[in-house]
């Protein structure tokens, strides 16, 4: 028999996130492209200056219909046509609003890019927003809300943005609307926000892709830079106050026989020199199935399918205004109702232990390793690297910080990691947002001391 030798390792591949090329339009569209080798079906992502807090007062939920109605026809094309001609090109195309602003989402094979774009420039430039199309995606969102309410995740992280943010504040109520103002909504509305907000000198055109065989400048020039617009100033962050003195909410579900758990607080967002220190230690703590609080809640204890820890960004702030912008950080989880008291027992005693003795260098090698190390497939695809690319554009960060981000993180040591971690999850400063059972849960909740408990309805 004749054995082959063993294949010998290669050398490894040095990898970094994809650089994109940066343009301007004559329109005043920030175009941001990024030619991937191999990527055939190209991703386009546009941001639009819309934010959540630009919403009229009253209308709250309006950022969110008129991007659900861009693909609802144009000035050329019924909402069924308009959908006809998507599918011809084999494309997607999604949209939604956000605390930033208005995302809209298109992927299509590289051969029809400049059908699609065109496509999404008539969507931008001329949405028809009929009547009957803006009262039927109305009533759909109205149908959703109670969906959302009975969800308990989604309700914890309803209560927890209340709880933390003032009432005068966008953060602080559902980012798609609630029933009282969703109903208030109607074309003409959806019409006045879109003339208010949505033009090409404030919009950024992200396009990740293989680019081999198109003309992306011609296909450009003959759809999104034929759409025009008025100039505008940019428009100010407002300052954003949070409340995270440390208190427990049970939003009261009788009868529920898990609790879902929502612990969090407000934090800074990605221009903090201390993020990148944040998010490994975030990661040690919470943010993978051998992390300190699934190693006990989960493995030890029992209680749960797994605990997560985590923080995300809610608003940026230009830095040109000197100021911090918003994040949140949190965990979350569920447990069985009998077990919440002594599962928030010992999630505490993992923050104290932290607080007291810090990570190890294990737990850190093993976390720059998956963070580093997944990134090559995380980014895969085009889709996924131009998301991370509009998401700098909303956050004002430059076009190079993921790849800084990496770096960073492989040089951040296990002091600056623990140092971080405990200061974004200090034990009293804690809002804890609770979904079940208010009979059975809330003695034991006060007892452990970890602030006023105060009960609302579902």
């Amino acid at each position: 028999m004749e054995f082959h030798p063993q294949p010998e390792p290669g050398q490894a591949t040095p990898w970094a996130f994809p650089a994109p090329d940066r343009d301007r339009l004559p329109n005043g569209l920030t175009v941001l492209r990024c030619h991937r080798p191999g990527q055939q079906v190209v991703a386009v992502e546009i941001s639009l200056d819309a934010p959540l807090e630009a919403e009229p007062e009253g209308l709250d939920g309006v950022a969110t219909i008129m991007a659900r109605a861009f693909s609802e026809g144009t000035d050329k094309l019924s909402a069924e046509d308009f959908t006809a001609e998507l599918e011809r090109c084999g494309a997607t195309l999604d949209a939604h609003a956000d605390h930033p602003a208005v995302r809209i989402s298109l992927e299509v094979p590289a051969s029809r890019l400049a059908k699609a774009l065109g496509l999404l420039a008539d969507a931008l430039r001329a949405p028809a927003f009929p009547e009957n199309e803006v009262e039927r995606l109305v009533n759909n969102r109205l149908d959703e809300i109670p969906h959302e309410l009975a969800n308990p995740a989604r309700r914890a992280a309803m209560a927890l943005s209340a709880e933390l943010f003032p009432a005068t504040s966008r953060l602080s109520r559902p980012r798609q609307g609630g029933e009282e103002t969703v109903k208030r909504i109607d074309a003409a509305a959806v019409r006045a926000f879109y003339e208010d907000h949505v033009r090409p000198a404030t919009a950024t055109a992200v396009i990740v892709g293989d680019f081999t065989g198109v003309d992306l400048d011609q296909a450009l020039t003959e759809s999104l830079g034929a759409w025009t617009g008025s100039s505008a100033e940019p428009r100010p962050v407002p300052a954003v106050t949070a409340d995270d003195t440390g208190r427990v909410v049970i939003v009261d579900r009788p009868g529920a026989v898990q609790t879902q758990l929502l612990i969090g607080r407000a934090g800074s967002d990605r221009h903090d020199r201390v993020w990148p220190a944040q998010v490994l230690g975030t990661y040690c703590l919470g943010g993978t199935l051998t992390s300190r609080l699934d190693r006990v809640l989960r493995e030890e204890k029992g209680y749960t399918y797994g605990v997560r820890a985590f923080g995300q960004v809610l608003r940026s702030v230009p830095p040109s205004q000197g100021a911090a912008g918003t994040g949140m950080l949190a965990i979350s989880g569920s447990v069985d109702t009998p077990n919440t008291g002594p599962a928030l027992a010992d999630l505490w005693a993992v923050l104290r232990t932290l607080a007291a003795e810090g990570l190890t260098e294990a737990e850190r090698d093993v976390a720059v390793q998956n963070l580093v190390g997944v990134a090559p497939l995380k980014y895969e695809t085009a889709a996924a690297v131009a998301a991370t690319l509009a998401d700098q554009v909303e956050q004002y960060l430059p076009d190079d910080f993921q790849a800084g981000l990496y770096e960073r993180l492989a040089e951040t040591g296990t002091v600056e990691a623990t140092a971080a971690v405990v200061s974004a999850f200090p034990v009293d400063r804690m809002v804890t947002v609770l979904v079940g059972d208010a009979a059975e849960i809330a003695e034991p909740v006060k007892a452990l001391g970890i602030g006023e408990v105060t009960v609302i309805p579902a």
